[in-house]
């Protein structure tokens, strides 16, 4: 799988500094902010605008007496490949979803040594989508292609926060910070999967991918002649489908909270450091009423009667119901930073993070009920919990970048951001490719008065094939 991003920011400043910036770490974005993202996302130990309310709350307590106001649009531009070696040579498949805009918002005030305010915005995610006409949209590879034309394959992962921030200067070293963050998360999928994962879910002796049961699965069983019965012989294709057009959250939602608190310590003056920890969020589970699984079989139509007749044709079963996404949180965080000034023009920044992806994508749990409807025949009521595999590993970052006033109006950054991959190749799906390691960062920020300023940043990730 090959994995290329391009990133814009473009950011409008009223009365100061501003937020919104990303790139990918896993699924958080490689940094908030422009004059963060501009640096490598480094951020922990240096006055970055509103977009502290996400780095590290403790450094608004760095900026000016009064009042700042930041809005901020993102745009992440992703470039997938998903590649796949058959008998009949390798097959790929580009993912048509290259433009998720992000827009944010802070606003902070600080009087006399308290600082206090509001941020909204997006915290990260992923999302691809594949057409009809994709290998994926055909996952018996060519034993029915009729059934599974229109299988769009798609995944959108989305969370942001709300975000109420609270600052203190101690004394003229040391400050403190902390946010209480109301966290909403949205998940839109629509994913084929072949008979051999299917049997592989069921199987008991198998489950190398993920693991399936419940009334649902067993009543399938009880007609799938594989496993030694009469009435379906052939599963083309198992097809879950709940998505909406919403550029902002998902089909399935859930909402919670979550937290961070930091610091900054002054320890000379040209050297200041930072550190923050965030906490796991605590959402909800995430919930639609709209969803589908919809089978391509071959079968008996009679048995649904209870009469096999030895008749099989081809057909689609669909089943209506409803989706819950079970533990899905954004994992707790852990960094530290620091910045050294040497001039009045010039600031150089590193910091070093630590995300605990595995506390949180160990599986991909998903319960599917079926409704309680005639539609939905011998199927109505039964459920389904199934489980893939992610196993993830945690993830250390490390972010470094500089910055140099070349003009009294005008100053330039770069920087680079590293981590390791933390999605293992075994369960690596072309839905939730997360695995960008390397980025290269560059921006830009214009002085028009006192009062207001633009910020840029531009993040390069390199390809990632895995």
């Amino acid at each position: 799988m090959r994995f290329h991003l391009f990133y814009l920011c473009l950011t409008i400043f009223l009365f100061a500094t501003a937020p919104s910036t990303l790139a990918t770490n896993g699924m958080n974005l490689e940094g908030y902010g422009p004059v963060a993202m501009g640096m490598g996302g480094a951020s922990m130990a240096y006055e970055n605008g509103t977009a502290a309310v996400m780095n590290n709350p403790a450094t608004l307590s760095l900026m000016s007496q009064g009042l700042r106001f930041d809005i901020a649009l993102g745009m992440l531009g992703p470039d997938v490949d998903a590649l796949v070696a058959t008998q009949l040579g390798n097959m790929n498949a580009n993912s048509s979803a290259d433009a998720f805009f992000m827009p944010a918002l802070g606003l902070a005030i600080k009087r006399g040594s308290l600082v206090y305010g509001l941020g909204i915005f997006a915290q990260g995610g992923m999302g691809t989508e594949y057409s009809k006409d994709s290998w994926l949209a055909d996952p018996s590879m060519g034993a029915n292609t009729a059934l599974a034309q229109g299988l769009v394959n798609r995944s959108e992962v989305s969370v942001g926060r709300a975000i109420i921030p609270l600052a203190y200067d101690i004394n003229e070293k040391f400050s403190i910070g902390a946010s209480i963050d109301l966290v909403w998360a949205g998940i839109d999928l629509q994913m084929a999967m072949s008979e051999a994962q299917f049997q592989d879910l069921v199987n008991p002796q198998a489950q190398t991918i993920g693991r399936a049961s419940g009334t649902l699965v067993n009543a399938f069983g009880q007609m799938y002649e594989p496993f030694g019965v009469i009435g379906i012989k052939k599963l083309y294709h198992a097809y879950f489908d709940f998505s909406n057009d919403n550029d902002f959250t998902g089909q399935a939602r859930g909402y919670g909270f979550a937290g961070k608190i930091g610091l900054v310590y002054k320890a000379m003056p040209e050297l200041t450091l930072g550190a923050v920890y965030q906490t796991q969020t605590s959402l909800g589970d995430l919930e639609t009423d709209d969803a589908r699984m919809n089978m391509g079989i071959n079968v008996d139509p009679g048995i649904f009667q209870g009469q096999p007749t030895g008749n099989y044709v081809d057909m689609i079963l669909p089943v209506s119901g409803k989706i819950t996404i079970k533990d899905f949180e954004w994992p707790s965080i852990f960094g530290v930073g620091l910045a050294y000034q040497p001039t009045e023009k010039s600031i150089l920044a590193l910091d070093i993070k630590y995300i605990t992806w595995s506390e949180v994508m160990e599986d991909f749990k998903m319960n599917f009920k079926a409704d309680n409807t005639p539609e939905n025949g011998g199927f109505a009521n039964l459920a389904m919990d199934a489980s893939l595999f992610q196993k993830w590993e945690d993830q250390t970052v490390f972010a470094a970048g500089g910055a140099y006033r070349v003009l009294d109006p005008l100053t330039l950054r770069a920087g680079f951001n590293i981590a390791k991959n933390p999605v293992p190749d075994t369960y690596l799906n072309a839905l939730f490719p997360a695995i960008i390691e390397n980025h290269l960062t560059f921006g830009a920020g214009y002085e028009f008065s006192i009062a207001s300023q633009v910020n840029l940043a531009v993040t390069v990730a390199f390809d990632k094939e895995a």
